[in-house]
């Protein structure tokens, strides 16, 4: 049985925060991708909200290439990415809203087919926010 398509990646010193002004760098590599050729690769570092209204979304870096002639083994092998990260926003964990970074990356294929794949990390190392108190327990009045 054949697995689906995926992407895999792998950032230099995974798990750790990452500071503003500090490369943040890695690789990503394909695994059983479609026989039908690829189209066009995309890698991004993105940040996004998550929580109560809108959710935003800002591309920091963004890099698309043509792979129409490439060789489906060339795609998997690791390809490497590196970009400076800015000052802000910092990854956040509030109540209310949440700000989340992450490295995307997407390939497109002739016939509508995509393998997506994303990593997230953080930027910054502000606290995280302590879950709100219970409320109190009101007393029965008489």
């Amino acid at each position: 049985m054949r697995e689906e398509p995926s992407v895999n990646i792998r950032l230099d010193g995974d798990g750790r925060t990452y500071r503003p002004g500090e490369t943040l760098s890695g690789e990503y590599v394909f695994d059983d991708l479609p026989a039908n050729e690829g189209k066009t690769l995309e890698v991004s570092v993105v940040w996004f909200t998550e929580g109560k209204g809108d959710e935003d979304l800002a591309v920091h870096e963004f890099w698309r290439t043509n792979l129409e002639g490439t060789n489906a083994a060339d795609l998997l092998r690791p390809r490497r990415f590196s970009t400076v990260l800015p000052n802000s926003p910092l990854s956040y964990d509030g109540r209310i809203v949440k700000i989340r970074w992450c490295v995307r990356v997407r390939a497109f294929f002739q016939g509508g087919k995509e393998v997506f794949g994303q990593k997230l990390f953080r930027l910054g190392d502000v606290p995280e926010i302590p879950p709100a108190p219970p409320p109190p327990i009101a007393e029965p009045t008489e």
